[in-house]
């Protein structure tokens, strides 16, 4: 039986209506997906308490009572539905806020149920809102003992498709299958990693037999997950290998040499000299460079990207940079030309802007050569810009270009040019592993020498009178200032109010000070502008929201605020911090937040003041929201919707699993062995439900 041809619309109880909602809720379609629907947390429901045992500050509990009553209250949107609910030491109540009309036909007076719920205070009352009860006759294998919980959204719980409703459909799969559920690891895999095989793995992570069966199944289904992800990555690198060469840079030639001995603007740190040495021996093997480089903010990656273009020019050879943003790709531009101004190189600005008659020169010029090295925007990959040898791209900030924009820029020669990608959004092992797999990974993990750390100072709103003085002396002393709000969407008509409003309240504050305002929903020519005026020094103060996040380098700007800092993640805060300490001079980030925060958010506050380390911050970035939402993860074409892994809490079992895929791969590149057929069969299924493709190799 094919799991994944079977519909849950047959499953008993489910049925059309319900089985609609589980498809635009949670992607479920077939008793297979319902099965890879993993409990988000277990409990252990062997214990029944009694009503004078319980409090507020107990997780979920198990009663066993009676109805007394039931009594509606309050109208409108306040209605809810109330019962009593009692045993033989005492009473608490129940309540109801949806579905009011069908709670009391459900639920008879009188009757014994075994309740289910968590226990609050409400007032100074103890109650259960939106308790599970169920008569004692209708338990079912896997109720008592260690049961799962399900993730449920509203429309479903509306729909009556609550933890329990799913555990009942899990059951009724279960029942209706015939025989074993079908291996997806070969043996020499289960016998190597000690796993517990699928059918037995699906059975006890939704009915735990016991917490070591739990353990084992939670194991077999994470490394499972991880290891079809890394095995896909390895293959698809190792046949890129394999199909590619790569242009050779066989020497380093005048340019570089004059520009390490007349231009070089500092001493490079250690750091910068390792990865120059990494990229320069990945382009002398005649494979194609795909290296990620990572580097905080300031940390001079632009300064490593230049070099290594330098030597593509002293090879014969083209190259580009290609940025998100026309400030970006300006900044570049402007900040090149200036490191190589006298050493008689042709360095061009591309972007959606160039005007028609500019344009018309340039495209020749890239097309015969006589262009050495190109800036730009995503109107580097357009049809008409036609390289005659590029053989070096750097790619910035590459979260922001989609996987198909990427790979444009690899067809512009027969041979695919070496590819630099460059970060400032410093990435956890982890996550690295799996975002850029399929990369070698460089970090530049020092500062250049004499930059001053950004001190962090966390300050409640309502107290502004010392962060005022502290502005009003960094402008008296020449610097500017950025001022930065959260970030407006559509629907958060209170941000654009709160900015504007904060707008005039800072002119007012300082007055005789230039101040602008930059956000999301101006036409990008007028936020161009604007950005530029603060670049040049004409505005000193910058009212914005993270528009500014990436892009903007003002060495001048000294302070940065961030107003309702409890709104932005870590990653986030950190690349805003980012924007000062680019100077020498000693620069501040001010986190301003009300006085009431959730622990979380303290936490994160606290992190932020403490440490400058990108890295360690995205680290802690990924225990606390996940993968799914770091920055550019969404952009990568990568299925981040991860079932049961944790790449926060599972680095050892990736790396196990990415271990293991690499011996595979080793042995049997092509996966053509009879023993790999299982897992070439596993990755085209995969391919086939995966919608970005990514499973794909191209």
């Amino acid at each position: 039986m094919d799991l994944s041809t079977q519909n849950i619309k047959y499953i008993p109880g489910v049925g059309p209506r319900k089985s609609e909602v589980l498809k635009s809720e949670i992607n479920v379609v077939s008793w297979e997906d319902m099965l890879y629907y993993f409990p988000y947390k277990h409990i252990d429901r062997s214990r029944i308490f009694k009503i004078r045992e319980i409090n507020g500050n107990m997780p979920y509990i198990q009663l066993k009572g009676k109805i007394h009553h039931f009594e509606t209250i309050g109208e409108g949107r306040a209605r809810r539905i109330t019962a009593l609910f009692y045993d033989d030491t005492g009473n608490i109540e129940l309540v109801w806020f949806k579905a009011l009309k069908m709670i009391p036909n459900l639920y008879k007076i009188g009757t014994e149920y075994i309740l289910f719920g968590k226990p609050t205070i409400f007032g100074s009352k103890l109650n259960i809102a939106h308790p599970e009860l169920e008569t004692e006759d209708n338990f079912f294998q896997g109720e008592v003992g260690v049961q799962g919980q399900y993730s449920t959204t509203e429309k479903m719980k509306n729909t009556f498709l609550n933890s329990r409703s799913v555990q009942k459909i899990i059951t009724s799969i279960f029942d209706n299958i015939k025989g074993k559920i079908p291996e997806t690891l070969n043996v020499g895999i289960l016998q190597k990693v000690n796993l517990i095989d699928l059918d037995t793995a699906l059975h006890n992570i939704h009915f735990p037999k016991s917490p070591d069966l739990l353990r084992k199944a939670e194991f077999r289904l994470k490394f499972e997950e991880l290891f079809y992800v890394q095995l896909n990555i390895l293959r698809i690198t190792k046949a890129r290998e394999q199909h590619f060469g790569g242009f050779i840079f066989s020497k380093v030639g005048e340019y570089f040499n004059r520009f390490y001995d007349q231009k070089l603007p500092f001493e490079l740190t250690n750091a910068q000299k390792r990865v120059i040495r990494e990229i320069r021996l990945d382009t002398n093997t005649g494979r194609q460079m795909n290296r990620l480089l990572q580097g905080d903010v300031g940390s001079g990656k632009t300064l490593v990207a230049l070099m290594s273009m330098l030597i593509a020019v002293d090879n014969g050879f083209q190259t580009a940079i290609m940025a998100p943003t026309e400030i970006l790709a300006t900044q570049h531009f402007e900040t090149i030309r200036e490191l190589l101004d006298g050493l008689g190189l042709e360095v061009h600005l591309l972007t959606g802007s160039t005007k028609k008659k500019e344009r018309g020169k340039l495209l020749p010029a890239i097309q015969n050569g006589d262009i050495h090295i190109l800036v730009g925007t995503h109107a580097l990959i357009e049809d008409t810009v036609v390289f005659k040898n590029l053989g070096l791209v750097v790619i910035d900030e590459q979260h922001r270009f989609g996987v198909a924009q990427r790979a444009r820029l690899w067809r512009k020669n027969e041979m695919p040019p070496h590819i630099l990608v460059m970060t400032a959004t410093p990435i956890p092992r982890t996550l690295a592993m799996t975002l850029y797999g399929d990369l070698e990974v460089s970090v530049i993990d020092e500062l250049p020498p004499g930059r001053k750390p950004v001190k962090t100072i966390h300050r409640y709103s309502a107290n502004r009178t010392n962060l005022y003085d502290l502005v009003r002396q960094q402008l008296q002393e020449g610097r500017q200032v950025y001022i930065v709000y959260p970030l407006i969407k559509e629907s958060e008509k209170s941000d654009l109010k709160n900015l504007t409003a904060g707008f005039e309240h800072t002119k007012e504050i300082f007055p005789g000070y230039e101040v602008c305002m930059v956000h999301g929903k101006m036409k990008p020519a007028e936020k161009d502008a604007e950005m530029q005026r603060f670049v040049s020094g004409e505005v000193r103060i910058m009212v914005a929201t993270t528009v500014i996040e990436v892009g903007v380098n003002v060495p001048n700007a000294s302070v940065m605020i961030i107003e309702d800092a409890e709104r932005f993640g870590l990653s986030q805060l950190h690349q805003l911090r980012g924007r000062v300490g680019r100077g020498a001079d000693q620069s501040y980030c001010i986190l301003l937040t009300r006085y009431e925060l959730a622990e979380n958010t303290r936490k994160r506050l606290s992190i932020m003041t403490e440490t400058n380390d990108g890295f360690a911050i995205a680290e802690e970035d990924l225990k606390l929201r996940g993968p799914g939402d770091i920055d550019g993860t969404q952009q990568s074409g990568i299925p981040f919707d991860l079932k049961i892994a944790n790449l926060a809490k599972d680095g050892q079992i990736l790396s196990l699993a990415r271990d293991v895929a690499r011996e595979v791969l080793e042995e049997d590149p092509l996966l053509q062995m009879s023993k790999n057929t299982i897992l070439n069969v596993q990755l085209v299924k995969l391919n086939g439900k995966n919608q970005t493709g990514w499973f794909m190799i191209s």
